[in-house]
């Protein structure tokens, strides 16, 4: 599997950005699934179903989490199945080797699990000597890419199916075709096999519901089913913010999830797990584990600052009107979670130091937040998680980033906040513009610091008369009239 960094966050960006089939793909996404979200939270009536009652919910169970997390492993537990807490990523993965290597596991085959990205499970169990196939199409077509997804919801949205045509007549051994239904039949035809010979299954959950017990998983591919009741294993990888408390709670979360994930009422396929099968049951596991994975998340729950993050529902509805990830694609913020969702979580899990460059890289234009099912406000914690790296935080390992950029900005807010010395400092940049090398009337080159704003554009040139100068001068031309 190809790995990335948030190091190499600029980098990767600025390759992406030339990249115009990857802004085509994006902008369809956007087209489509975001406005199709937009327009479904509009034919909500006001009240129980809003965006900010989801809001409510996702507030109240993160604040009582851990009542909540005891009575959904009470409860799955009662049914039958195993409960594990993984305090990092690395538990999680060496639990669920564990049970690979008691039942002598030799194939697995997972649904798709943004989690098991976070925590590389992949590489573990493959390392393990155990062959690990996603069944999901766009995680499976990265799969046999070598790449990570590129989108929470849409694994492979950066693959035009030319590509994907060639890819599967080079992997599987198919005749070239770039025809979509026929495409879709030789990967049913190679992961129908892996799925009926598997030892173990794998799969993230979208949700879970502690007043009853059980898991749910969104699919509009079916592959959930498959990969849930056919291997003799059922393994589920969960966040532990990623539940609801009563079944009312989670059926209003999960509406808002498929409306903003897809743009849809309701996905095709709603699975629900949660224990193994009975003895009346002709399909399901003979055994079922919930591995309830902490990884950092405690952390942020204890910081009222930042608790927010954690109502996020992972729907990627965030990506579709971010004009930064829409430029930039996912792969280049380095993580499983990319766009401004990605920007404030994986900091958070990650470093903030070691990450600045994605929290530093968002616009703060505030379209993830109105369009998050759960109105998430994450332009504040963008801002908030700028301030700490220009001040420095010990309570998060964070050092003041640059001492020479807090000194410029302090000197900025000190300008702006006294008329008079902006006021004389515009008129000495006006003067001193005109030494600036021109092309067509625009700057073509900046002095300093500056420069980075003309590297790959033209910057306009201060006007002769700010508008504040010229709404004065027609006042007073009116008075002297």
């Amino acid at each position: 599997m190809q790995s990335s960094s948030p190091l190499k966050y600029r980098e990767l960006a600025v390759g992406a950005v030339k990249d115009s089939q990857l802004h085509r793909a994006l902008g369809k996404m956007r087209d489509k699934v975001g406005r199709n979200a937009v327009n479904l939270y509009n034919q909500i009536a006001p009240g129980q179903d809003s965006r900010l009652a989801a809001k409510a919910v996702r507030s109240r169970i993160v604040d009582n989490l851990d009542v909540v997390l005891e009575t959904l492993a009470e409860n799955i537990r009662a049914r039958g199945g195993q409960v594990f807490l993984a305090d990092t990523g690395a538990d999680a993965v060496e639990y669920c080797l564990q049970v690979a290597r008691r039942h002598q596991v030799r194939r697995v085959v997972k649904g798709k699990s943004m989690l098991s990205e976070e925590i590389c499970l992949n590489p573990a169990l493959e390392a393990a000597g155990i062959e690990t196939v996603e069944t999901d199409l766009g995680e499976y077509i990265v799969q046999l890419k070598g790449e990570a997804p590129s989108h929470i919801i849409a694994p492979a949205i950066h693959y035009t199916r030319d590509q994907v045509g060639a890819l599967f007549a080079e992997k599987l051994g198919e005749p070239y075709t770039d025809d979509p239904p026929s495409l879709t039949a030789m990967a049913r035809k190679a992961l129908r096999e892996k799925m009926l010979t598997a030892d173990m299954g794998i799969s993230g959950g979208n949700t879970a519901c502690a007043e009853t017990g059980h898991v749910t998983i969104v699919s509009n591919e079916g592959n959930i089913r498959m990969t849930s009741t056919m291997p003799r294993v059922h393994i589920v990888l969960l966040g532990i913010e990623k539940i609801a408390a009563t079944l009312e709670d989670h059926d209003i979360l999960l509406r808002m999830l498929t409306r903003a994930a897809a743009g849809q009422k309701i996905s095709t396929y709603i699975s629900y797990v949660g224990g193994p099968r009975l003895t009346d049951e002709p399909d399901g596991p003979e055994e079922f584990h919930l591995v309830l994975v902490d990884n950092g998340r405690s952390r942020i729950l204890a910081d009222p600052d930042f608790r927010e993050v954690l109502h996020c529902v992972r729907c990627g509805g965030c990506l579709n009107v971010c004009p930064v990830y829409l430029n930039i694609g996912g792969h280049s913020y380095g993580s499983p979670y990319c766009g401004p969702i990605g920007a404030v979580f994986t900091p958070l899990t990650r470093g903030i130091g070691e990450c600045s460059h994605l929290c530093q890289g968002e616009t703060l234009c505030g379209a993830c937040r109105q369009v998050c099912p759960v109105d998430n406000d994450l332009p504040r914690m963008l801002s908030l998680l700028r301030a700490k790296l220009a001040d420095g935080d010990p309570k998060w390992d964070v050092r003041p980033q640059s001492r020479a950029a807090k000194l410029a900005f302090t000197a900025w807010s000190l300008v702006m906040s006294r008329r008079g010395l902006f006021d004389a400092l515009r008129g000495l940049a006006r003067l001193g513009q005109r030494l600036l090398p021109r092309r067509n009337g625009w700057i073509t080159r900046l002095p300093g610091p500056l420069g980075g704003w003309t590297r790959g554009r033209d910057f306009p040139p201060l006007a002769e008369e700010s508008f504040g100068e010229r709404w004065a001068r027609r006042n007073r031309d009116g008075r002297d009239a």
